[in-house]
């Protein structure tokens, strides 16, 4: 299923074998080289340090909060090391610049991802003021016109493709006669 961005955010996490809340899912962890969701960072009452909640131990995404089998579910990053690359980056999605090679979009506003397999699908774009008069105000990019994801921006195919008239001939010729 497909789902916003903000219900990703600050979101209970619920225990279904004592029935409460055991912590709340505060902001996703993100993997910037394939745009999945590896889980997220979690506040524990009564622990100093964030908890680790990978997407893998979550057995369903609700409107009431992240569903999991048991707190067991939660580790210290320091426990994690098989994933530590990714979480020692802190990457952030949300107000990273979008561009393409001859201009800036905007910034990320928030984004679609499907809940089954965990991978963001579609970026939405807030477009600068000086945009905003000219056209929407807001862009819907995909996840494969991607083509580069760094700390600091985002780039992504342009949407005007240009075709020389050497690859165009071909298609000429086979249009019928008027």
């Amino acid at each position: 299923m497909l789902l916003m961005s903000k219900s990703l955010y600050n979101r209970p996490v619920m225990s279904l074998r004592v029935g409460r809340p055991v912590a709340v899912a505060v902001e996703p962890i993100l993997n910037p080289h394939n745009l999945k969701i590896l889980g997220w960072w979690c506040k524990v009452p009564g622990a100093s340090k964030q908890h680790v909640l990978l997407a893998e131990d979550v057995r369903e995404v609700t409107p009431q909060g992240l569903a999991i089998n048991d707190d067991d579910a939660l580790s210290h990053s320091d426990d994690l090391v098989r994933h530590n690359e990714i979480l020692s980056l802190h990457f952030h999605l949300l107000d990273k610049t979008v561009k393409t090679k001859r201009s800036k979009l905007g910034k990320v506003s928030g984004f679609v991802y499907d809940s089954d397999a965990m991978l963001i699908q579609k970026l939405h774009v807030a477009r600068p003021l000086s945009k905003l008069l000219a056209s929407e105000d807001t862009l819907i990019i995909d996840r494969n016109q991607i083509i580069e994801v760094t700390d600091r921006y985002i780039l992504v195919r342009d949407a005007d493709v240009k075709v020389s008239e050497e690859e165009l001939a071909p298609a000429i010729e086979a249009l019928p006669a008027a």
